[in-house]
């Protein structure tokens, strides 16, 4: 499979981001990996996803960004009433 990065990120809060995109993307069916550094702190944070899966990838972050954070505990919230 050609992966490619959707996301890459060395901030604070890289692993925290890098972890709800990747999550976002698993939830709507976009198969997708979470790089992590390793032991150097000076390396990114990244999402992959298959190439062909780009376009969809990005639209479905892009979604997910413009509804902010209080969609996100809502369709979490969603998602434990029906497990």
């Amino acid at each position: 499979m050609d992966m490619v990065t959707l996301f890459a990120s060395s901030n604070f809060d890289a692993e925290m981001e890098a972890t709800s995109i990747h999550s976002v993307l698993e939830a709507n069916g976009i198969p997708s990996i979470l790089v992590e550094p390793g032991p150097l702190p000076v390396l990114e944070f990244e999402v992959q996803v298959p190439k062909e899966n780009l376009e969809e990838a990005q639209r479905i972050l892009a979604e997910a960004q413009a509804a902010g954070p209080a969609a996100a505990a809502e369709a979490e919230a969603a998602g434990e009433e029906t497990a």
